[in-house]
C-alpha cells in the first residue's frame, strides 16, 4: 500500500502542530498499534522531547500575539519536521522515495503553516484571549483526530486534510485585509519601541 496519503496527512498536521504529530506517531509505533511508524520516532528521548515541546506550544499557542511570535519561529521548523517525518515514513514502507516523500511532507506542512499563521494574525486584530484559546484547542483536537484516523484509514484522512487545507487557504485570502492590519500594528509598535529607546538613550522623556 502506498504511504503517500499518510505522508500528506502528517505533513498537513505538522504545519499546525509538528510536536503533536511526532508524539502521536511515536506512541502508535511504540505501543504496537501501527507497524508503519519508523523506529526513529519511537525512541524514548524523541517522545519525551516531543511531549515537552507540545506542552510549550499548547501554552504559547493560546496567548494573543505570543502565538504569532511562536508561529514566526516555527516557519522553518514545521515544514522541516513535515519533510523529515515524510521521509522517515517512506523509508519505513519502501513504496515511495525518501526525497519525494520529504518534498510532499515539507510543502504540505509549509502550506498548512501559512494557513495557521495567517489565521492567527487575523484573530489578533482583536486581541482578546477567548478566540485564541478556542482556535488553538480546535487545532490540537483536529490534528489528534486526523492523525489517529490516518493510521487506520490513510486515504480518507488525506482527503479530509486536503479539503481542510484548501478551505484554510481560501479563508486566509479572504481575511488578508485583517492580516495586513495586524502587520501594520506590529510594525507600528516596533517603531514606537525603537523611538522610545532612542529618546531614553538621549536622556529625554519618551513621546506621549
Amino acid at each position: 500500500m502506498s504511504v503517500l496519503p499518510l505522508v500528506f496527512t502528517s505533513g498537513w498536521a505538522s504545519g499546525i502542530n509538528a510536536y503533536a504529530v511526532i508524539l502521536l506517531l511515536g506512541i502508535f509505533g511504540a505501543t504496537g498499534l501501527s507497524d508503519d511508524v519508523p523506529a526513529a520516532l519511537q525512541r524514548p528521548d524523541v517522545l519525551i522531547a516531543a511531549a515537552v515541546l507540545f506542552l510549550c506550544e499548547a501554552v504559547a499557542d493560546k496567548i494573543p500575539y505570543v502565538d504569532s511570535l511562536w508561529d514566526s519561529v516555527h516557519t522553518v521548523i514545521r515544514p522541516l519536521s513535515g519533510a523529515v517525518v515524510g521521509a522517515l515514513l517512506a523509508g519505513q514502507s519502501g513504496s515511495l522515495s525518501d526525497l519525494a516523500a520529504g518534498a510532499v511532507g515539507g510543502s504540505t506542512a509549509l502550506a498548512s503553516h501559512f494557513v495557521k499563521a495567517g489565521t492567527r494574525m487575523a484573530i489578533n486584530t482583536s486581541p482578546e484571549p477567548v478566540s485564541n484559546i478556542v482556535m488553538s484547542t480546535a487545532e490540537d483536537l483536529g490534528v489528534g483526530a486526523i492523525v489517529t484516523f490516518a493510521m487506520f484509514n490513510p486515504q480518507a484522512a488525506a482527503i479530509i486534510a486536503a479539503v481542510l487545507l484548501v478551505a484554510g487557504l481560501a479563508m486566509v485570502l479572504y481575511l488578508w485585509t485583517r492580516i495586513r492590519r495586524f502587520l501594520r500594528r506590529r510594525a507600528q509598535r516596533r517603531e514606537e519601541k525603537r523611538l522610545g529607546a532612542e529618546v531614553r538613550a538621549a536622556g529625554g522623556a519618551p513621546p506621549d
